[in-house]
């Protein structure tokens, strides 16, 4: 599993039809930190970043899904001062028997998934010789396309870098500017197999085979931070960004992205937060919850709960959507409705947390969600 699941897209294969009141959690872990890196859970495995030694040391925990005991803790040194902390952003990749882990200053390491066993380990700065100020750190999660390990360094000569997964050796390197800070998804475009993702300034899309670039799209206003996961739509590509709003382009025969949007909304302009997409609806949150119809990014309601007023994580179904906010409530909506209708609200913390940064994960009819200082499943069915 990986950040937003197996298509990046917060699809899931279930929701509930309704959300219990109150749930005890299955089990707990505690953590020793607060964290923003996503939770990555397979039937048996569930990964979560932490700090240690003086928020000095970046671990990566590997629970047992069944009762959250620890099955094994790969620990690296990474000393810095970051802006939001200094844990790692990534949310770890699990891809057959290995974890790839990636921390905020670059370190990343393949692992044994049953044992924690080192395979391999690299800095992607350091190797490929980033020079940019990283303020938020490195905050893409790797990705595995057409056998290869996708990684964004942001080198001059090395902007993205695809990796032997077996060995961490370069199998290509494409030059380029700084990266963003948004992670990169693969799609078959246009009839390409490409790898879809931002610099530090604009939309491009990359050969999986060569690295060759193949277009690029420079946004209309500057300055977007690039954080959230462009989303494939059937032939098209979802995009939003906090200057320049939410935006849906097609392709041509040859993979090649048509600049001009086919449709456009200046509403949904989260920062940060990745919108989902239920049925033939877009679902996303900028200091409001905006439902819009994906056929012309219209408007079909808002709402101003101040469960939306921040950050949000979100999943879906076709007819369900699945909102997380920082205080860690799961808020679930009816996706098929004209206005906004809630069928259930369940904390999976107390009161007093604020602090809920890291996606959930989500395996069959469970969740595992990361507070500030500990790691939950809780049972939805």
């Amino acid at each position: 599993m990986q950040w937003r699941g197996p298509n990046r897209d917060g699809r899931l294969a279930w929701l509930p039809d309704k959300l219990p009141n109150k749930s005890e959690p299955v089990w707990e872990s505690v953590l020793t930190a607060p964290g923003l890196g996503g939770v990555a859970a397979t039937s048996e495995y569930v990964l979560v970043s932490d700090r240690e030694l003086n928020d000095t040391v970046d671990v990566f925990r590997c629970l047992k899904a069944a009762d959250g005991k620890e099955v094994w803790a790969h620990r690296t040194p990474a000393i810095g001062n970051l802006d939001y902390g200094n844990s790692p952003r990534a949310t770890p990749l699990i891809s057959d028997d290995r974890a790839y882990l990636l921390g905020a200053f670059g370190d990343l390491a393949c692992v044994e998934i049953g044992t924690g066993k080192s395979v391999w380990a690299l800095n992607v700065r350091d190797e490929f010789d980033a020079t940019d100020e990283r303020k938020w750190g490195v905050c893409d999660s790797p990705l595995i396309v057409d056998g290869k390990l996708i990684v964004t360094p942001g080198g001059k000569d090395a902007a993205l870098v695809a990796l032997d997964p077996k060995t961490g050796k370069p199998v290509w390197k494409a030059p380029g500017k700084p990266t963003g800070y948004g992670s990169f998804i693969a799609a078959r475009l246009g009839g390409v197999l490409q790898i879809v993702g931002h610099d530090a300034e604009t939309l491009g899309g990359w050969d999986a085979k060569t690295g060759t670039r193949l277009w690029t799209v420079k946004p209309e206003r500057r300055g977007d931070f690039n954080v959230p996961t462009p989303i494939v739509v059937g032939d098209k590509l979802f995009v939003t960004t906090e200057n320049n709003g939410a935006r849906l382009f097609a392709f041509k025969a040859d993979g090649v992205i048509d600049p001009k949007p086919v449709a456009t909304s200046k509403k949904l302009a989260p920062d940060t937060h990745t919108p989902v997409i239920a049925g033939s609806r877009v679902f996303g949150v900028w200091n409001r919850l905006y439902c819009l119809n994906l056929n012309g990014l219209k408007e079909l309601y808002d709402e101003s709960t101040t469960a939306f007023s921040g950050y949000c994580a979100a999943v879906a179904t076709d007819s369900r959507v699945l909102v997380v906010p920082r205080s860690g409530e799961l808020i679930l909506l009816d996706a098929t409705t004209d206005e906004y209708t809630e069928l259930g609200r369940l904390a999976a913390f107390g009161k007093d947390e604020k602090g809920v940064y890291a996606h959930p994960a989500f395996v069959g009819t469970r969740v595992y969600i990361r507070g500030n200082s500990s790691v939950r499943c809780l049972e939805l069915s």
